[in-house]
Parts: structure tokens; C-alpha cells; sequence
């Protein structure tokens, strides 16, 4: 799998989402500002909460927007025994159970599921715990993370 593709297909998904959340911010704006939602008595909050929605839809338009900058900034290179895992790299984990599951570790868009060539991406950052244990590990490694009080061993299987 190539992961020039996988970055490109994350930052196409976060033009999307910003394009959405731009969309439910001026919507958002618009019904705040109506004459018609104007409070007519200390009762009648409808103005207010459309203000709090359209205050929370700005503050997600922004969060996307720098994912997207810093997705677009993100300078892939190829993997580096001696410096292990970094941020653009794609990673191929294997629970202890067997699962396998796909890594893409990003400077942001945490959470973030893209498909690619029919394989299911999960975005994760350094910031993560999960991320944080895979900086510098290399081929064949053993993390750990702790996940709701439980404790949870990846095998490392590849890197990209």
C-alpha cells in the first residue's frame, strides 16, 4: 500500500468535512441572526442557543481547518530504521487476539477513518497514547497501551 495515497485520501476526507462544516456554520450563523429569532422576553432563549450552535459549528470548521493544513504540510518520507516509527507513517498492527488493523500516524485528524484499496485506516497522532508508544519502535516491536483500565499488546508487523 502506498502511503502517499492514504495522506491523499485523508486530506480529500477533510476537505469534505470542512466543506460540510462550513455549510453548518453559515446555516447556524444565519439562524442566530434572523430577525425572526430576536428574543422576544427574558424566556426566549432560541437566539442564544442557535449563538451557542453557531459559536460551536465556528470552533469545528476551525479544528478541521488546521487538520487539513497540517495534513497538507506533511512531508512523507520513507521509513528510517534509525529513527523508527514517525509521524507519516503507515503502520500494520496485530492484536494478540489477531486482529490485524491499519495505523496511519498524522500530526492531527485523530479518529479519522479512510478506506484505501478496500483496507480500513485508522488516523491516530503522536498526542495518542497508542501513538505515542509506536515514535521510534521499528519492525516487529511489542506496544502496549491501556485502554479503558485494560491493558492491550500490538505486535508491530509493518511499517510503511
Amino acid at each position: 500500500m502506498n502511503k502517499s495515497a492514504v495522506l491523499q485520501c485523508i486530506v480529500e476526507r477533510l476537505q469534505v468535512d470542512l466543506d460540510v462544516a462550513v455549510r453548518a456554520a453559515q446555516t447556524a450563523y444565519e439562524t442566530a441572526t434572523h430577525e425572526e429569532n430576536i428574543a422576544e422576553n427574558k424566556y426566549d432563549t432560541l437566539g442564544l442557543e442557535a449563538s451557542y450552535l453557531a459559536a460551536g459549528q465556528a470552533r469545528r470548521v476551525e479544528e478541521i481547518r488546521q487538520s487539513l493544513n497540517l495534513c497538507r504540510q506533511l512531508v512523507l518520507k520513507p521509513f528510517d530504521e534509525q529513527r523508527g516509527i514517525q509521524t507519516g507513517d503507515l503502520i500494520a498492527l496485530q492484536a494478540d487476539n489477531g486482529t490485524q488493523q491499519l495505523l496511519f500516524l498524522a500530526p492531527d485528524a485523530a479518529g479519522l477513518k479512510v478506506s484505501v484499496e478496500e483496507q480500513s485506516i485508522t488516523v491516530i497522532t503522536p498526542r495518542a497514547p497508542l501513538g505515542q508508544n509506536l515514535l521510534g519502535k521499528l519492525d516487529g516491536d511489542e506496544v502496549q497501551v491501556v485502554v479503558n483500565g485494560s491493558r492491550q499488546s500490538f505486535e508491530i508487523t509493518q511499517i510503511l
